[in-house]
């Protein structure tokens, strides 16, 4: 499922237009980036959550040549299942 096909399923369980259901998803995903970017995490219970890690630095090989390169440290988003979405898929 796509952006617009999300856009489109929200339309139609909530009864809003395409229009809203846009405007309704782009604050969404806005307002979880916005907190994700002030290092903080959003939970949503038996969904899962947000939140985000930092990767520590690391030493890499480059695959072609076989040199020895290093990998900066940087932060990464990461969502974890929450256990009714798990149990639900199992």
């Amino acid at each position: 499922m796509n952006k617009k096909e999300l856009i489109d399923a929200l339309a139609e369980k909530t009864g809003k237009s395409r229009k809203e259901s846009a405007e309704f998803l782009d604050a969404l995903i806005g307002t979880v980036k916005e907190e994700l970017k002030k290092g903080g995490s959003v939970n949503l219970v038996g969904f899962g959550s947000f939140k985000v890690v930092e990767r520590p630095a690391r030493e890499a090989r480059n695959p072609r040549t076989g040199e020895k390169i290093q990998v900066p440290a940087r932060k990464v988003p990461v969502f974890k299942a929450g256990k009714d979405l798990k149990e639900m898929l199992s």
